[in-house]
């Protein structure tokens, strides 16, 4: 085989790929001896020989002299003619070693190695690729909206590299633009076939926390640490931080002068509402503090069950619970505790809720039906029949066990 510069010869891979030299020609070597094995059966009598500085390469077959008569396996012995023809002086039993040219493998097969060597160089690709994206999960990373479409963002960052944005991982106010620059964490790299798929999320808890590491200097060095985040995307969310720096408040640190450092966090997340709360081993303070704004009167706590009766005023009941639930909701899952919100004097058995309070959840005008019968609380339908309700009122069983599973939801859970 003539000296064949391959890195010259298939440079548009190595400069495409950005491969190097070394890589490549490890990768060429284990392509042509692929076409060797299929040529001759075996490639473990032949020496490929590769100078990476030079991209060069030879291949070269070893085979033993036999007499003319007893030549058995033409691809590891040679007769003693053919070898006199290389060497006038070869004598039966030595070895002599020949040069296979590339034109010796056949334009099929020639034309086979172009194929393999690109999809060698593809898989190269896609591993290497898999490995760099597997190292940075959790991480925030930006890239480029390329394509949009109903139901996942196709982006694409500096080196080419394909990110999905699904639907469901984006924030429900998200809308994109070819050419706008998105910013999200790698949640996951999937492979699908021999291709990695890399996913983005916006609507991971730890991407409200990586925001707050970026943008909140004292997180980033490990000043103020974020013990909980969780979250309703685009919604609401409710941030527990800590410091063992008795000078740091580090709900003032993150927040700053009138939400300046915050503000970004939050235009980021499309206007997604932040609750900073310190945190505190303290199970009834953390509680507390997690409802917030609401102020609350006194907590009971059931270590056993997990469970809290959270007690307030009646003027703060619809704080705690907040616009559609979300305050309660979110508060249980910072703290760990199944809550229930009782009015201030009452009992979990006499506490009552006015049914106008579920207003975000429940139409104005079922409610309206509910009080032409006298019932405006809560407790006072969960008491009644449903087939009953349904004969007083113009409402269908459907609506009013519809209505029953919000009630139940608040005071049964």
């Amino acid at each position: 085989m003539e000296n064949i510069a391959l890195i010259d010869s298939f440079s548009e891979f190595k400069d495409d790929k950005l491969i190097d030299r070394v890589t490549l020609m490890a990768i060429l070597e284990d392509v042509f001896r692929n076409a060797l094995k299929k040529k001759y059966g075996s490639d473990d009598n032949f020496d490929i020989i590769i100078n990476p500085d030079k991209g060069d390469m030879e291949i070269w077959r070893r085979r033993v002299i036999v007499a003319d008569d007893d030549l058995d396996l033409e691809n590891e012995e040679i007769t003693l003619t053919e070898a006199r023809k290389i060497e006038s002086d070869f004598e039966i039993g030595e070895e002599v070693s020949e040069e296979v040219k590339l034109i010796d493998l056949g334009r099929r097969a020639i034309l086979a190695l172009r194929q393999n060597l690109i999809s060698k160089i593809h898989e190269h690709d896609n591993t290497n690729l898999y490995k760099q994206f597997k190292d940075i999960i959790g991480e925030i990373y930006t890239a480029e909206v390329h394509h949009v479409r109903p139901r996942v963002v196709i982006l694409v960052d500096d080196d080419g590299n394909e990110i999905v944005l699904p639907k469901e991982k984006q924030i429900p106010s998200d809308f994109f633009r070819k050419g706008d620059n998105v910013k999200g964490i790698i949640e996951s790299v999937e492979l699908k076939g021999n291709k990695p798929q890399i996913i983005m999320s916006r609507t991971s808890e730890v991407f409200l926390e990586k925001l707050f590491e970026q943008e909140i200097p004292e997180v980033f060095d490990g000043l103020i640490m974020i013990k909980k985040v969780v979250r309703i995307p685009g919604e609401k969310a409710k941030v527990a931080v800590d410091s063992y720096d008795d000078r740091i408040d580090p709900v003032g640190a993150c927040v700053g002068m009138k939400g300046s450092r915050i503000h970004g966090i939050v235009r980021e997340l499309g206007n997604e509402n932040i609750d900073v709360i310190n945190y505190t081993e303290n199970a009834s303070l953390l509680i507390t503090r997690a409802l917030s704004p609401a102020k609350v009167s006194s907590v009971k706590i059931n270590e056993e069950t997990k469970h809290a009766e959270v007690y307030l005023k009646l003027e703060e009941v619809s704080k705690a619970i907040g616009r559609g639930g979300q305050n309660i909701k979110l508060a249980g899952l910072l703290t760990g505790y199944e809550l229930d919100v009782i009015r201030e004097g009452s009992t979990v058995e006499d506490d009552d809720v006015e049914l106008t309070e579920f207003s975000d959840e429940i139409d104005g005008w079922i409610i309206d039906e509910f009080a032409k019968i006298g019932l405006d609380t809560a407790r006072s339908i969960l008491k009644q029949d449903v087939a009953d309700l349904a004969r007083r009122t113009d409402l269908e069983e459907e609506t009013i066990q519809e209505v029953m599973r919000i009630l139940k939801e608040e005071f049964e859970n």
